[in-house]
Parts: structure tokens; sequence; C-alpha cells
């Protein structure tokens, strides 16, 4: 049965031909043509001889994902809607700042963690994806970069699209080995960050890989119950079970760690939550950024709103005095489906009516 190809680290591939009757070196050579001249076809790999190609060619495909939308925002912020080769839909997110071009790329279609407000959660886990597919989505957004001839790169990845990145844990690590393997796309592991809600048994097996990937939390509320109540996962890996997880990956990596903090009007926006969160970080703020995000309001989850502007402030405020690094995250593709899953549901949506039609 057929494969991506983009779902092999290079070892895996050197193995696969060395099994396949072919020269070690080829892999090297297969590698180059694949994410340093970005090819779209194994006959263009002329360098390999007729054999080679065709075992390729039988054994995996070079392209798997087909684009659907591309909506494109005022700041630069591209929203790609893709179709898998079983008819699903994923989304990925090209954003540019002053540092360079960052993709966020989904890793799950669907997802099964159930945050109340969240866009990605509104259709259930269909299942995982390969590494393959996850590598695409930047060799995809990357082949867009090239056809606009300015030589510029993808040079930054956010793996907080849709779906829970530990709940495809073995696939999402080899797509990390992929995209920073210095002879190919070299994307730097410090330029790299996983998200996660909270699965604490990944956060150790994280903290032991010992990658430079940064890690962020959703954390979204700083007590048991107003977490449980907007975010399910909690039920299961609760503070007192996260929070270790979490004093573990520091003190193994001694890396910082940024905490997802989306900022619900009148829910965990007040100056009460801003203090528990404070108390909640305290022993470990040398090591922890907050991220205060504005919500994205969807109109599935209408109990939500955006907080104030005054209420973000406050919060902030609160954070600063008391030694905690926190920043109010600058937002992209406000114009657009901006909310993570959003263009997805949507699209999705609009298929079911023609069908009934």
């Amino acid at each position: 049965m057929k494969r991506s190809i983009y779902s092999l680290t290079f070892d895996q591939l050197q193995e696969w031909l060395i099994e396949h009757g072919q020269k070690k070196f080829r892999a090297k050579q297969v590698w180059n043509w694949l994410y340093k001249k970005r090819v779209n076809t194994f006959a263009e790999m002329y360098n390999l001889n007729k054999d080679c190609q065709l075992v390729l060619k039988e054994n995996f495909y070079l392209g798997t994902l087909e684009q659907e939308i591309k909506q494109e925002s005022k700041d630069g912020t591209i929203k790609f809607l893709f179709k898998l080769s079983d008819g699903n839909l994923i989304e990925t997110v090209l954003m540019k700042f002053s540092y360079g071009y960052s993709v966020c790329v989904t890793t799950q279609v669907g997802c099964n963690i159930g945050c109340s407000f969240c866009a990605s959660g509104l259709l259930t886990k269909n299942r995982d994806l390969s590494a393959g597919e996850i590598v695409e989505q930047i060799m995809n957004v990357q082949k867009h970069l090239d056809t606009k001839g300015k030589e510029e790169r993808v040079s930054h990845i956010v793996v907080m699209g849709i779906g829970e990145p530990f709940d495809n844990y073995d696939n999402m690590m080899d797509f990390l080995r992929i995209v920073n393997d210095q002879e190919g796309l070299s994307i730097g592991a410090r330029h790299i960050t996983v998200s996660t809600s909270g699965l604490a048994k990944r956060i150790y097996d994280f903290a032991d890989e010992n990658l430079q990937v940064n890690l962020a939390l959703s954390l979204h509320a700083p007590n048991n119950e107003l977490r449980t109540k907007i975010m399910k996962i909690n039920k299961a890996f609760p503070l007192e079970k996260l929070m270790p997880a979490i004093d573990y990956y520091l003190e193994k990596t001694n890396r910082r760690i940024t905490f997802e903090y989306i900022l619900l009007k009148d829910v965990n926006d007040h100056k009460k939550e801003a203090e528990q969160l404070v108390s909640l970080l305290k022993d470990k703020r040398h090591l922890s950024y907050v991220n205060l995000i504005p919500y994205n309001p969807v109109d599935e989850h209408n109990q939500y709103d955006r907080s104030e502007k005054k209420a973000i402030l406050d919060f902030y405020q609160v954070l600063l005095e008391n030694g905690i690094n926190c920043g109010v995250r600058v937002e992209h593709g406000t114009d657009i489906d901006a909310a993570c899953g959003q263009l997805r549901s949507k699209q999705i949506k609009k298929d079911k009516e023609k069908q009934k039609a």
C-alpha cells in the first residue's frame, strides 16, 4: 500500500532503500530532491537510476494533499484548507512576522479534547494524521512561497492547529525530526513550538526526548473547577497531575515554557483569576511566559465573548506586577476565519448542505 514519502525520517528512508536493494547513498540524493529542490515527481530526480525511481514510485506518493480553499488576510496571513486523500479536510496557517514566516500545522482530523470554546473540537477526532501528512503541510506552504520567486522560506513552526499533538505523539515526533533535519528543511528546533492541552504523561516523555523544541501548555484557567468547566481534559489530568509534569519538564530541560491563556469575558478574566495564576506559577516564574490571547468568537460557542480591553489590560498588569513574564498575543487573520478549525467547520457544513439540496 502506497504512503507519503514525507512520512520517512532520513534514517527510515535510508533503511527502506537498503531493504529494497538500493545503495545507501541514494537516501541523501532523494532527501535533497525532496527538501532542497522540492520536486513534484520522482521522474525529476534525474541522478537516480530508473530502478530506484521506479521502486519509489511503486511504493510512495510525492503528495497527498489537495488545496481546497486559500483565504488571504490583509495582514498577510494565509489560511489553507487542504483535502486529504480520504476526503477529510484540515487547516494550515501561514503567518508573516518581522523575524520570518511561521506555519501553524494540524496533527489530527478533528479533536477529542473538547475544549468548550474551541472551533477545532466542533467535530470529533476522525483519525490521526501521518507524519507525512503533517510534513506535507509545510511543503505545500513552502512551495507557495517558492512561486513568489523571492527565496523566502518557512523559518518557524507552531504545532497548534486542529487536534492534540501529544495524542498523535509518534507521528508528531517523526515530523519534528524530518523538518529539523539539517540536510533538509533545516528548521531550527528552537524555532518550533509544540502545544498541548495537558496530557501529563506525554509531557514527561517529551522532556526525555532531549530536544530543543519549545513547549506551550494550553492552561486557560488557574484552578481545577474553572478549568474542568471549560476544558474536559482537566478531569483526566487535573492541576495536581499536570503541574508536577511541568515541573519535571522544566527541571529536565531548563527551557522556558509558554502558558497559553485565552481570555473569556466574565469567565476567566477577573483579577481573582489573575492572582490565582500568579500563585500557580510563582515557583517557576524564571522559566514561564504567559501568552494572553483575546478570544476569537465562534458561532457555535456563543456562550463566550471576547474580554473587554480594560479587563485584558488589568489582567496583564496583575501578572506583570507580580513578576510573571507575559504579553498579549498579536492577532493575525482577523478578517478571515481566524479561529482554529473555523474554516474547516464552515466548509463541512456547506458540503453537507449541498448534499441535501
